[in-house]
């Protein structure tokens, strides 16, 4: 996805994929390939938001940044009420390094980051992806999925086919 994308309102967008994926992984530090909060479950996340971005109409760029960075700050593989804040906070500092996002894309990169672990659902199609996105993989860590926390329709119709 290295790319140089004009949004609808003439901002350029781009990610430098190769060396966000590279500057996450360092980030995250030595357990980023074997911690159940690192690399494997950053690509499923971003599968399933793809997924659902299909059907749903999320900002595709968002939504990929958002499954990259979202656990990219964690402290431990358990409670960590502080993760989304700081992956907000990091985002932050790469914009404009390994990405480019207009103002409006940026601010919900930012919240979808900052509230992804609130149990909330969002009526926004983006902020919704993401958040479908993520929970869509918690039955790695044996969580059953729930389709009633699931904010697009196409997150609860795959929640309910999984958890059959």
């Amino acid at each position: 996805m290295d790319a140089n994308v004009k949004s609808n309102n003439g901002d350029a967008r781009w990610v430098d994929r190769v060396g966000l994926l590279r500057a996450v992984e360092e980030h995250f530090g030595p357990y980023a390939h074997s911690s159940i909060h690192g690399v494997s479950h950053w690509k499923v996340v971003e599968k399933n938001a793809l997924e659902i971005a299909a059907f749903s109409g999320a900002d595709i760029l968002v939504v990929t940044l958002f499954a990259w960075f979202h656990d990219s700050c964690r402290v431990n593989d358990h409670t960590d009420d502080g993760h989304g804040n700081r992956a907000a906070e990091y985002a932050m500092t790469q914009r404009g390094v390994l990405f480019q996002l207009d103002d409006h894309c940026f601010e919900l990169l930012l919240e979808a980051l900052r509230d992804h672990t609130n149990g909330k659902v969002s009526i926004e199609a983006t902020i919704g992806t993401c958040w479908d996105a993520d929970r869509l993989d918690l039955t790695r860590v044996g969580e059953f999925l729930k389709p009633k926390f699931m904010s697009t329709a196409k997150g609860k119709e795959l929640a309910f086919s999984l958890s059959l």
